[in-house]
């Protein structure tokens, strides 16, 4: 099975579901400066977002607060779990009224979003580090071919550090921090040994494969964007992004 069906496996499981928005606010609680950086990146453009397309939508934490940032904002959620799509529904209320609902695979995201018009911003959280660079390549290939002339593609997610004994450090501070945010009421993060132990076997059941920054910089690069940055980045979380460029 490829990492991204394993995590599509993992993430239309009920119980990862239902704990998934507290699982990550302990583990990713950047997340949601994360979803504020992408917003306020679009806000900078001083153009009003008229349409955004999602990738790995999830529970819908970002997609929330564009559609609350963009009034006049539609949007197209995916995701290949169809029971996150069914919580990300419950949590935008009738933010969902703006909404595209598609239960599909991002890798094939022509046929996903086919007869779909172009869209301002191709937008992702936390998905698309369970993809292999050659997938990922592919993919930020076919969002530039899905935006508008200025249009923005922007990741939220995770990347390794640049080398080893950076990468052993960093972990160590990840699961510290996990450790101290669950202040001993999750039995999974108890201490050191027993968190390092459920993240290694979460990230083999679901599939994670996070690159190197500069590979993830370089996909957007070699699919034609200009202006691709790193936007924000706290240890291994970061937000990068890259712009269609006008005729």
């Amino acid at each position: 099975m490829s990492s991204v069906n394993k995590t599509i496996a993992a993430y239309d499981e009920i119980e990862r579901v239902v704990a998934y928005d507290a699982d990550m606010d302990v583990m990713h609680p950047n997340r949601h400066r994360m979803a504020d950086v992408i917003a306020e990146v679009l806000a900078a453009q001083n153009v009003e977002l008229g349409s955004v397309i999602d990738l790995g939508t999830g529970t819908g934490l970002l997609l929330q607060r564009l559609l609350s940032r963009f009034p006049g904002a539609r949007a197209v959620a995916i995701d290949g779990a169809r029971q996150m799509l069914v919580l990300a529904r419950t949590r935008l209320g009738d933010f969902a009224e703006r909404v595209d609902f598609r239960v599909g695979d991002f890798r094939d995201l022509a046929d996903v979003c086919r007869g779909i018009p172009a869209a301002d911003a191709v937008v992702s959280s936390f998905a698309l580090h369970h993809l292999q660079p050659e997938a990922k390549s592919a993919l930020a290939r076919t969002a530039f071919a899905m935006l508008n002339p200025g249009g923005w593609f922007l990741n939220a997610d995770l990347v390794l550090a640049e080398d080893d004994y950076l990468e052993e450090l960093i972990q160590r501070m990840r699961v510290r921090g996990i450790v101290h945010r669950a202040a001993g009421r999750d039995r999974r993060f108890l201490d050191e040994a027993s968190t390092q132990a459920f993240l290694k076997q979460m990230e083999e059941k679901e599939g994670d494969q996070p690159q190197r920054l500069a590979s993830d910089l370089a996909a957007l690069v070699g699919a034609g964007f200009a202006h691709v940055t790193l936007f924000w980045r706290e240890t291994r979380e970061v937000v990068v992004g890259g712009a269609k460029p006008l005729p």
